[in-house]
């Protein structure tokens, strides 16, 4: 399926370390952009909590959060799951601008949703600087491997043709879907963190306890949805 991409290597950990956090912990603004139905919000899912959810179509757009450590850094990826409604179409600019990292999705199964891939790809590059976004052509639904319409061969030329990464998951299986994760967080912190001001530093907002007046900032989780 796809490009096979590497195991989650030794300097990258989607689990919590309590005991060695990186000192930096930097924001990514990450967003999911296709068609309605190839499996987007399911995606994001398995990005956060490494789960299969049957989603009902995203109205307007859904945000979650996921922490990617690094072995010098920790990446807090702001999921954005856009709609993929026609309806939708036009305030979804207003999503993905500024976005680290987009991941163009198709279902393999569709070739309908493959071309209107390359919609997304044309809509995207009008609102994106060269060299500040990581974009990654994704062709998503891998476990329905006998329906296929979209070949491998298909996914990887658009990609090479456009310049972009590529590779095939499986949102239901939850093949890929980690190794994929980790690969954008090392190519987005290659790409963009090494820029002046690439990416911006997150911190952590103190709780305050109203009934006792004290602060405190526990440990945030590396699947939280929310804020």
């Amino acid at each position: 399926m796809g490009e096979n991409l590497p195991r989650v290597p030794g300097g990258a950990q989607l689990h919590s370390d309590t005991l060695r956090r990186p000192v930096r912990t930097l924001r990514v603004k990450m967003v999911l952009l296709g068609s309605s139905g190839v499996g987007k919000s399911s995606l994001a899912v398995r990005f956060v909590k490494d789960e299969f959810r049957s989603a009902s179509p995203t109205v307007g757009c859904a945000y979650l959060t996921r922490m990617v450590h690094l072995s010098d850094v920790t990446l807090r990826f702001e999921i954005w799951d856009t709609a993929g409604q026609e309806k939708y179409h036009s305030v979804t600019p207003l999503y993905y601008r500024g976005a680290h990292a987009a991941l163009v999705i198709y279902d393999i199964s569709k070739r309908e949703t493959f071309t209107r891939a390359q919609v997304w790809l044309k809509e995207l590059e009008k609102h994106y600087i060269p060299g500040s976004t990581v974009t990654w052509l994704v062709g998503n639904k891998g476990d329905l491997d006998q329906e296929r319409e979209v070949s491998v061969q298909e996914g990887q030329a658009l990609a090479s043709d456009r310049g972009l990464f590529f590779t095939e998951t499986s949102a239901l299986s939850g093949d890929q879907i980690s190794e994929l994760l980790v690969a954008i967080a090392h190519r987005v912190y290659e790409c963009v963190g090494a820029q002046q001001g690439g990416l911006p530093e997150w911190k952590e907002t103190p709780l305050v306890d109203l009934h006792h007046g004290h602060t405190f900032a526990p440990f945030a989780s590396c699947c939280k949805v929310g804020p």
